[in-house]
């Protein structure tokens, strides 16, 4: 499928496969979008630790369920905002594909967010291409 000329932007020279509306909102408010990022996934980390380290010793070794269902339920809808935070600076900040999925990916494995959002900012910041 081929898109026509005026639904592509791109600079001179260089051909893009996003479409025009993307492509003017690629590259701008990167630092919002990095701001916003690394919040829901400092937030959607903690919760994750706290889940697997507090609330599920607490189901299982004292028997109290509360604990695993509230800080489950409150993680993954958060972890829904932190997925779109993060395809939000995917898009602007122009990562790759392989990149965008190991860093979403990473928001579900204890500890490992903490380190993919380092990376990510670093990078970012850096204004590498990732």
């Amino acid at each position: 499928m081929t898109v026509p000329a005026e639904r592509t932007a791109a600079p001179a020279g260089r051909s893009s496969a996003l479409p025009a509306v993307l492509a003017r909102r690629a590259g701008r408010d990167v630092p919002a979008a990095l701001r916003r990022y690394r919040v829901m996934a400092t937030v959607v980390g903690v919760l994750l630790v706290v889940l697997f380290l507090v609330a599920m010793p607490v189901k299982y070794l004292a028997g109290v369920d509360e604990p695993v269902a509230v800080i489950g339920t409150l993680h993954g809808w958060l972890y829904f905002i932190f997925f779109l935070t993060a395809c939000d600076l995917a898009l602007r900040a122009r990562w790759r594909l392989w990149f965008t999925v190991g860093t979403v990916l990473a928001g579900t494995v204890p500890v490992l967010s903490f380190y993919a959002e380092r990376v990510a900012t670093r990078r970012t910041r850096a204004g590498e291409r990732l």
